[in-house]
C-alpha cells in the first residue's frame, strides 16, 4: 500500500486531530496523555517497522509494542501509510535538530558533516526512528503519495554542508566539485549500508573514523587535515572553531560533543 501523503498531520507532538477532541473541562490533561501515547505509537512503529520492515509490521503488533489498545493506534493513525509516514518525520526531525545545534555549537561546515556521519552511526543503533525511515523509504520506493524520501534528506543534508564548506574556503580550491560531492555522498550513504549487515557500532564508528582519514586529505588544503576530529566527537583533539586561526591552542576548550555549545 502506498504512503498518502499526510499533509494535514502536524508534526510529531502536535496531532491537529487530537487537539481537536480533548479540548474543555480538563482538556489539558487529556492532550497531554494523547501527545505521550501518539509519541509511544511513534516510537513503537518506528521499532517494528525497522525490525520487520513495513509490509511486515503490523499494527496489532505496533499497539501491543506500545502497550496501547488498536482503537488507540487508530484515534491518532488511521492506518499504517499514516503511521510510516509519521515515523520518517520524526527521523526527519532528528536529523534536521542534529545539524542545526551542531552549526549553533559554533563548529565549521565541514567538522558538522563530519560529526553528522557520526551522529548516523550512533543513531543507527540508538534511534529506531532512523534506520525505519531508511528502511520505508527502500521498501516503498517508487510507490505513489510516497510523502518523504529520507535518502534524499540525508543526502541533502550532507550537500549542503559540503556546499558550505566549499563556500567556506575549506575545500581545496582546484577540486573537481561533481566528483567531491559524489565520493563524500557515497561514503556517507555506506554508512545506512554498512549498519544494516549487523555490523558491531565499535566497529561502524572505527569505519566511519577511517573513511575521514582518507577523504580529508583530498579534500582540504595541504597540512588542514590537522584542524578537523576525525573520530567520533570527545575520542579526539577538539577541532578548530569557525574564524579560529589554525594552529591556535585548543587545551581551553573541552571538547564538544553532537550538539550543544563547545566552551
Amino acid at each position: 500500500m502506498a504512503l498518502r501523503d499526510t499533509r494535514h498531520a502536524a508534526a510529531i507532538g502536535s496531532p491537529g486531530r487530537t487537539r481537536a477532541r480533548t479540548t474543555g473541562r480538563g482538556g489539558s490533561a487529556m492532550q497531554d496523555r494523547s501527545e505521550r501515547t501518539r509519541r509511544k505509537l511513534v516510537h513503537a512503529g518506528a521499532e517494528m517497522f525497522h525490525r520487520n520492515g513495513y509490509a511486515n509490521a503490523t499494527l496489532g503488533e505496533i499497539a501491543a509494542f506500545a502497550g496501547v489498545t488498536k482503537g488507540a493506534l487508530y484515534f491518532h493513525f488511521a492506518s499504517k501509510d499514516e503511521l510510516a509516514e509519521a515515523v520518517q518525520r520524526r527521523g526527519c526531525e532528528l536529523l534536521h535538530e542534529s545539524v542545526r545545534e551542531l552549526r549553533a555549537s559554533g563548529l565549521s561546515p565541514l567538522q558538522t558533516l563530519i560529526n553528522t556521519t557520526h551522529w548516523l552511526a550512533l543513531n543507527l543503533r540508538e534511534e529506531p526512528a532512523i534506520p525505519a525511515s531508511f528502511r520505508i523509504t527502500k521498501e516503498c520506493a517508487g510507490l505513489p503519495g510516497l510523502a518523504t524520501d529520507f535518502h534524499r534528506i540525508w543526502l541533502a543534508e550532507v550537500c549542503g554542508l559540503l556546499r558550505q564548506a566549499r563556500d567556506a574556503g575549506e575545500l581545496r580550491a582546484e577540486g573537481r566539485w561533481e566528483s567531491i560531492e559524489s565520493l563524500v555522498a557515497a561514503a556517507s550513504c555506506g554508512i545506512e549500508s554498512l549498519a544494516g549487515t549487523g555490523m558491531p557500532y565499535a566497529e561502524l564508528q572505527r569505519r566511519v573514523t577511517g573513511v575521514w582519514s582518507l577523504l580529508l586529505p583530498c579534500l582540504v588544503p595541504e597540512g588542514a587535515e590537522k584542524n578537523f576530529r576525525v573520530g567520533m566527537p570527545g575520542t579526539d583533539p577538539a577541532p578548530r572553531l569557525v574564524g579560529e586561526a589554525p594552529g591556535e591552542p585548543t587545551a581551553r576548550r573541552t571538547r564538544p560533543v553532537f550538539s550543544g555549545s563547545t566552551a
